[in-house]
């Protein structure tokens, strides 16, 4: 089994779970602190993007790109999330106001 390569299957899964783990992150930011949130993948990226390019380890600094990457891409989103939120999609959270309830309430 030595001539067997598994680093790919692994990079493989791992990004399977990652991308996986971050749907509920994003749907549970986006209902608790809405789009203001953003700023906090931005910098979970950033880190993963600098530790990926420290770490020695192939297997490791693949799984910090996809960590950092999946940070990335959940700041489009968060703000498709708010989107979905308003259409009924998914429910909204009473204790918040959201933006087209405060043009709603000026007018």
């Amino acid at each position: 089994m030595a001539g067997i390569n598994f680093d790919g299957l692994l990079i493989g899964v791992v990004t399977f779970l990652v991308i996986g783990l971050f749907h509920p992150i994003v749907v549970k930011a986006e209902y608790y602190w809405g789009t203001r949130c953003w700023w906090l993948f931005l910098l979970l990226g950033i880190a993963g993007t600098i530790i990926s390019l420290l770490v020695q380890s192939v297997l490791l600094s693949a799984a910090c790109g996809v960590f950092a990457f999946s940070s990335f891409w959940s700041i489009k989103e968060v703000f498709e999330q708010e989107e979905r939120v308003l259409k009924g999609w998914f429910p909204k959270n009473p204790n918040r106001v959201y933006d087209n309830e405060k043009l709603r309430s000026k007018k």
